[in-house]
């Protein structure tokens, strides 16, 4: 598949959408799928937008499922409708809108099911396992006219748009380099033996497109994102918010190459990916080379920028840009601040957030992805950020990249990993 498949519509794309509201009053009916954790926020912020009703929740857990389904009817006072399978749910016509909260590994073929029942929807950052999943997401929103948005929420921050302009405006000057920084601390997952699953859990339907193996306590709730089957290491986790900004403040696309060293430290445990990492990539837009650093640590770790300093969190999470003219840090989704000259003189600074779920209901109601401000397309190529780096740390060499046909180059091993051997029947298909 080439470029041409990444970013233009197919004819079926000209069909307008079936799902039509006259009105903002009009009620959009929504489902959730994936339930804990970053279920949870889904249902808080759905049942908490205006016209728009949760209809219905799916979950491979039962008692995560039944809780859910509780609580929504405590908000609602209304039952949802309950599914353990996602494509039963899909086919519920009256259903406008989904938002998936599963592991990353179900990410893509959700979405891309969903697009062809003629859903709008919210995904989980990251959108994609893997590079061929960015582009599959994509031609699916593209062909069947849908509204995709990815989880990226501090691209609605009203805080950090405003800064982003800024920097566009010149605040800082000429921006060559961009530093996202993950230091968050995550503790051993242990060592666990084969076991087998709670008989409440559907483990096969769980595992999904990943290859079969049996059950293991701490590869399952939440500790999925440590292997690589699942999840994406904290680079896809907590990172792709920080890589997203990073990408989306230094104004470019994607790479010509990325190279990435870490490892595993302190931990003897069965976590598959690294808890430290550093990440670096090479961009050649606009006629002219930046830069982009990203660094994961899992532990005791220093400030920097004044990012996470001034309170009671020890973690660091945000990013600074690095300017002619200054430089401007962001913490966390809603604030940023800027220091000018040699001196660092403070300068502008705003701290203030957003809804994201509110701007993509805004996308749902009058059908222009322009509004989308984490639209699928931009999500996407962010995921093919930590999906480079992540290639890179696992074959220990520099990995490049042509942006123009969406392929690593020179490096067959390499672009082998760009996809990966789905398990039938959950494919996601070469064609949408």
């Amino acid at each position: 598949m080439d470029r041409r498949n990444f970013f233009i519509a197919t004819a079926a794309a000209a069909v307008a959408s079936n799902t039509v509201f006259g009105s903002p009053n009009d009620t959009i009916r929504v489902a959730t799928i994936g339930l804990r954790g970053r279920g949870k926020d889904h249902i808080k912020e759905i049942t908490g937008q205006p016209n728009v009703e949760l209809v219905a929740l799916c979950d491979i857990d039962q008692k995560v499922l039944d809780d859910a389904a509780a609580n929504v009817e405590t908000i609602t006072k209304k039952k949802p409708a309950i599914y353990t399978d996602y494509r039963k749910l899909l086919e519920d016509k009256s259903i406008d809108a989904i938002s998936i909260a599963t592991p990353n590994h179900w990410h893509a073929l959700i979405t891309i099911d969903a697009c062809r029942a003629g859903k709008d929807v919210y995904v989980e950052k990251p959108c994609t396992h893997n590079i061929f999943e960015a582009r599959q997401i994509v031609a699916a929103a593209r062909k069947y006219n849908r509204m995709v948005q990815q989880g990226s929420q501090s691209r609605s921050s009203v805080a950090l748009q405003d800064g982003v302009q800024k920097m566009r405006d010149g605040l800082i000057g000429d921006i060559y380099l961009s530093r996202a920084l993950c230091y968050k601390w995550r503790d051993t997952i242990g060592t666990k033996a084969v076991s087998d699953p709670p008989s409440y859990v559907d483990y096969d339907l769980w595992q999904g497109p990943a290859q079969k193996v049996p059950f293991k306590e701490n590869r399952f709730h939440y500790n999925w994102h440590w292997y690589w089957a699942y999840g994406n290491g904290d680079l896809g986790n907590q990172g792709i918010h920080e890589m997203d900004i990073a990408r989306w403040g230094l104004g470019v696309k994607f790479p010509t190459k990325a190279t990435a060293i870490g490892g595993k430290f302190m931990f003897d445990d069965d976590q598959e990916t690294p808890n430290t990492l550093n990440c670096a990539f090479e961009f050649n837009e606009n006629g002219k080379k930046q830069m982009m650093e990203f660094e994961v640590r899992h532990w005791m770790s220093n400030h920097e920028a004044g990012i996470g300093e001034g309170g009671k969190d020890v973690n660091t999470i945000g990013n600074v840009f690095y300017g002619s003219k200054g430089y401007l840090a962001i913490a966390g989704y809603s604030k940023y601040a800027t220091f000018l000259g040699r001196n660092g003189e403070p300068g502008p600074t705003m701290t203030k957030g957003g809804s994201h779920f509110a701007n993509f209901f805004e996308a749902v109601r009058n059908r222009k992805k322009e509004t989308l401000t984490a639209e699928v397309e931009e999500g996407a190529a962010s995921t093919v950020l930590v999906h480079l780096a992540n290639i890179s740390y696992r074959l220990g060499r520099t990995v490049n990249f042509d942006p123009k046909t969406m392929t690593i180059t020179g490096d067959k091993e390499a672009a082998a990993m760009m996809t990966r051997d789905y398990r039938k029947p959950f494919v996601v298909p070469e064609k949408v």
